[in-house]
């Protein structure tokens, strides 16, 4: 069997670790327990955490255990950002936050079994931790020049960093301590953003219980200009749906570029690396085709949103342009896709045609250009080709009685929501 360092390297998902023999042994001599964290800075995870989640689950399935760290105390911090103070949430909202980000971790790991998946949350051994003990017992490991020289407190020296995130750092390595000596901890995983933070940890487990430590890093996910993956026009790449639907997130794969499609196809799926090549020469010959990124939404959408999800958003995919059934799509798939596609509400008490639809769309810039484009045979209303330029949008033309697919040619489309 491949060792599980090896399979983390060939997919790209080794940025740094620590002694990288003595971590190959350690996994290597038996079942190790090791940690990821997350904080509940927002009502969901995203695509980024979603990579430290899918890393735990490769560990787990080479026989390690897992513990899920929601920072319930952490998460009421925030780590420093070198773009300036975070806002912090109220207690409450990070407790909702804690209860929501830990139903969506655990969806991706196995919770039972004798390598099962253990949940646990930081504020349990701070919340009755005193200032007094906290300084003598973390504080004192931790030298305030080695502090200073942290690249993300470095940068914040001048435009002024709170004592509370300049702190952040002793928090997360207390987790670190205190699951290794809770659980017999031994690793944690996390973004390559993280490691100083991770490396604090280890350090920490050295000085105070004199023992052994290891980390890993995974590197930032990134598009072909190195901006990160996962921000889009409209934000960030959510795994919850009441966030961004499941026909969004389908797409915002779908989207991936071609000198990255591959590499995303290594980091997030669990498919063999010996297919993962054969759609890479697939994709070499033909990119135009464009089955490397069909091939990742469809992985992609399945893992996070269910099977059912991504036949919909795929039925979405080829109906919007004339190459499924618009009847077969589910309300909410066909409302979340026109949103996606640029959708425009019209009022039905204005009796709207199609080209006025046309015109609010963007599909043309006037309404002789859209009523030229109807007498040219160019206009298409849910996907049917429109001859009447005075055609009025009643209910008994949309879809649901409220949507319409709004086309220009082969490939502009747009919707209407009317209502």
């Amino acid at each position: 069997m491949t060792h599980v360092l090896d399979d983390l390297e060939a997919r790209g998902l080794i940025a740094h670790s620590t002694d990288r023999d003595a971590l190959r042994a350690a996994l290597s001599e038996g079942p190790i327990t090791y940690y990821v964290g997350f904080d509940p800075t927002a009502p969901s995870l995203h695509i980024g955490n979603l990579l430290q989640i899918l890393t735990a689950r490769r560990l787990q399935l080479a026989g390690h255990r897992p513990l899920l760290l929601v920072g319930g105390s952490t998460g009421l911090i925030g780590d420093p950002k070198e773009a300036g103070e975070r806002i912090m949430n109220t207690k409450e909202t990070v407790a909702a936050w804690v209860d929501n980000i830990a139903a969506q971790v655990s969806r991706f790991v196995d919770l039972d079994g004798e390598n099962g998946a253990t949940l646990v949350n930081n504020l349990d051994w701070t919340a009755g931790l005193s200032t007094v003990d906290f300084l003598r017992d973390i504080g004192k490991h931790f030298p305030v020049n080695r502090m200073l020289a942290r690249d993300v407190v470095s940068s914040r020296l001048e435009s002024g960093i709170s004592y509370t995130e300049f702190s952040y750092v002793l928090l997360q390595s207390m987790d670190f301590l205190e699951l290794h000596r809770r659980h017999g901890c031994v690793l944690q995983t996390g973004g390559s953003d993280q490691w100083g933070n991770i490396t604090a940890g280890v350090e920490l487990i050295r000085r105070a219980d004199g023992a052994k430590a290891h980390a890993l890093a995974t590197p930032l996910i990134t598009k072909a200009d190195g901006t990160k993956f996962g921000k889009t026009e409209s934000g960030t790449v959510w795994l919850d749906p009441d966030l961004m639907s499941p026909y969004a997130f389908y797409q915002s794969w779908i989207q991936a570029e071609d000198s990255k499609v591959v590499e995303y196809l290594r980091q997030f799926t669990f498919l063999e690396l010996d297919e993962i090549a054969a759609i890479e020469a697939e994709h070499l010959q033909k990119p135009g085709l464009r089955a490397a990124q069909r091939r990742l939404a469809a992985e992609m959408t399945t893992l996070v949103h269910g099977e059912e999800e991504t036949a919909a958003a795929e039925l979405a995919s080829k109906a919007l342009f004339g190459r499924g059934e618009l009847d077969d799509l589910p309300e909410a798939t066909l409302a979340a896709a026109l949103r996606e596609a640029g959708a425009v509400d019209l009022p039905a008490g204005d009796r709207p045609t199609i080209l006025d639809a046309l015109v609010a769309s963007g599909l043309v810039d006037s309404r002789s250009a859209a009523r030229r484009a109807v007498q040219e045979g160019g206009a298409y209303l849910n996907n049917e080709r429109v001859n009447d330029p005075d055609l009025v949008l009643t209910g008994e033309v949309l879809l649901y009685s409220k949507w319409a697919v709004i086309r220009k040619g082969k490939r502009s489309i747009s919707g209407v929501s009317v209502s």
